[in-house]
């Protein structure tokens, strides 16, 4: 009979580099060696997903990694049938950890007979046997209440503050935290109170979905360098804006950190053409060759983040813990080793 659980994390291909890089950091944690367990997650002719684990994971502490990403209905499939076999080889716990958790843009119904598919999501997240999910920055909080298992959602925030006071330790006091729109204010105040600096946000009127039409700033940035802070950049259409709106009001320059990099539909040429200085992303999403190579956007780890937080769950300490920058800054202390 076997004395203890043990952690083992399994990965989809959604983002393998990033499970590689949190099984590296593991390893270093601990002082042993940490494989991703040894299976196929592939496709039929017909695109259908097909998984076969090869290791004996019976009453064993899964972690599954893999964001939702684009294509998400694929990336989605594949967490349900990996849970689903692992449930079915007798693991004693599921996790999935969901960097990126997709859908969580259609979390309520905004006009009559629309469905609310980040409650669906959760509903078959929970069907196919998942005990707990990891994620982070969820889009809206009230998404933590569409399940009935615990939710551990992780905030960026923190790690945008320990790099803001990096690279403008200087200029603390000519910052201004942006809100690109009225429904962020929450997300950019947090951040505004951790590095105690101002405040403003983007107002936008959209007539159709997709389109802005009017956009305002409440605040005064005259002169300040402004700071835009967002959990999604999608097609880049709005950041891009705010950036110029900025500018033309008085802003020093501007730059963006945001959560999860989607850039879809030419964002990134949208971005290199922009009034943006610099865009800073989370690898939450894997970045593309192309995305890699660009000038105005640089890229921030989360395996030491998504690591520490693997760790606690596993053996049933704080994750909230994690929220605090003093715990981050121990964390991450390799990449801001000059600042500490």
């Amino acid at each position: 009979m076997k004395s203890r659980v043990e952690m083992k994390l399994i990965s989809g291909n959604a983002n393998r580099a990033l499970s590689l890089e949190i099984a590296q950091t593991m390893s270093d944690h601990l002082t042993e060696e940490v494989n991703l367990v040894n299976a196929r997650v592939e496709r039929f002719n017909d695109q259908e997903v097909y998984v076969e684990v090869y290791e004996n994971v019976r009453g064993e502490d899964m972690f599954i990694i893999q964001p939702t990403s684009k294509p998400a209905n694929d990336h989605l499939m594949e967490i349900l049938i990996i849970a689903d076999a692992l449930r079915r080889s007798s693991a004693a716990r599921i996790t999935a950890v969901i960097p990126y958790f997709g859908y969580a843009r259609q979390d309520r119904r905004t006009k009559a007979r629309t469905p609310v598919s980040a409650k669906l999501v959760a509903n078959m997240l929970v069907g196919a046997g998942i005990s707990r999910i990891l994620t982070m920055d969820l889009h809206s909080a009230q998404i933590q209440g569409f399940f009935d298992i615990p939710v551990d959602n992780l905030y960026a925030s923190p790690l945008f503050a320990l790099d803001v006071h990096h690279l403008f330790n200087e200029n603390l006091d000519s910052l201004t935290v942006v809100s690109p729109d009225v429904g962020g204010v929450e997300r950019a105040r947090e951040l505004a109170q951790r590095l105690k600096v101002g405040l403003a946000v983007v107002d936008k009127r959209r007539a159709i979905a997709g389109e802005v039409t009017d956009m305002t700033v409440i605040g005064d940035v005259n002169d300040r360098i402004c700071v835009i802070v967002d959990d999604i950049c999608d097609t880049a259409g709005t950041l891009c804006k705010a950036a110029e709106l900025l500018l033309l009001r008085g802003a020093r320059e501007v730059h963006a950190y945001i959560t999860h990099g989607v850039l879809s539909n030419d964002a990134e040429f949208r971005i290199s053409k922009s009034k943006l200085k610099s865009l800073v992303i989370t690898d939450s999403i894997q970045p593309t060759k192309s995305t890699l190579a660009m000038e105005k956007i640089r890229i921030l780890p989360t395996a030491p983040l998504l690591t520490r937080a693997i760790r606690n769950i596993s053996q049933g300490t704080s994750v909230s813990s994690l929220f605090d920058s003093r715990t981050l800054k121990q964390i991450y202390s390799g990449l801001y080793a000059r600042s500490l």
